[in-house]
């Protein structure tokens, strides 16, 4: 069996990894917020931007940590078609979600679909990404484990819908992301210590890209493109800011006649 290094450098991955997921989740609650105070394109729109910050944070999340993972006596590489998929995924079942909770009547029935739907749309993200790698030998996994790890999934995606239809304030907006990134990592390393590995040494090469030719940067794009959808987000007036605004013009525009 070949040994799994899960922190190849340490405590940097699994820092940076959530960091990563606490701002897609941060950023998501924060649009979702503003959806369901718009309507019509600017609430769709809204919806989009949140969906595709939750699956960022969680995609960039799982694959920052994968930067660490390491199994001794074999070369690690990613099949590129696959990975690619795996954010595909992440971004279609978290936007299935997120809109089941913009758009749902019932609101209950809503987040409880949401709240499975994406949960199991962020487990099938981890262990497509699992199935992306190649390396000499044969991956293998506890099943108990593998249960458990799309458990907390599901019961994090619940909690973070749950967040963004009760959590309107800011400082409650950060907690509940600092919760929903200590959620999904503990999801990720649940699922990642059920993984054993029986090497097989060979001098054949692997197919596909290493994480630093492929992973690393896409990750820094995806992280970038979360940094500056936060600043936007942030610098972005809400529908209460643009209200008062705009009663402000109204009252010096009769003042002014």
């Amino acid at each position: 069996m070949g040994h799994l290094d899960h922190a190849g450098f340490g405590w940097l991955t699994p820092a940076l990894s959530y960091v990563m997921a606490c701002t897609g989740a941060a950023l998501g609650l924060r649009c979702t917020v503003r959806a369901l105070g718009a309507t019509g394109r600017s609430r769709r729109n809204w919806l989009l931007t949140a969906a595709s910050a939750i699956g960022t944070g969680i995609w960039t999340m799982h694959f920052v940590a994968m930067l660490g993972f390491g199994v001794s006596g074999t070369d690690i590489r990613y099949d590129v078609p696959l990975t690619v998929l795996s954010l595909v995924v992440a971004m279609v079942v978290v936007s299935a979600g997120v809109f089941a909770v913009g758009y749902g009547r019932g609101r209950t029935r809503a987040l409880l679909l949401g709240g499975l739907t994406t949960g199991l749309g962020v487990a099938s993200m981890h262990y497509l990404g699992m199935a992306a790698m190649r390396l000499h030998g044969r991956v293998s996994y506890d099943p108990p484990l593998v249960g458990l790890s799309v458990l907390i999934a599901v019961v994090a995606a619940t909690a973070a819908l749950w967040a963004a239809l009760n959590i309107k304030s800011p400082v409650a907006v950060t907690v509940a992301s600092l919760v929903m990134g200590a959620a999904v990592s503990s999801m990720h390393y649940t699922g990642m210590f059920a993984v054993s590995v029986r090497v097989t040494p060979s001098g054949a090469a692997l197919p596909g890209a290493s994480a630093m030719q492929f992973i690393f940067p896409l990750a820094v794009g995806l992280g970038s493109y979360l940094f500056l959808t936060s600043a936007f987000v942030a610098l972005s007036p809400t529908a209460g800011e643009r209200e008062a605004s705009a009663s402000a013009q109204r009252t010096v525009e009769s003042v002014a006649r």
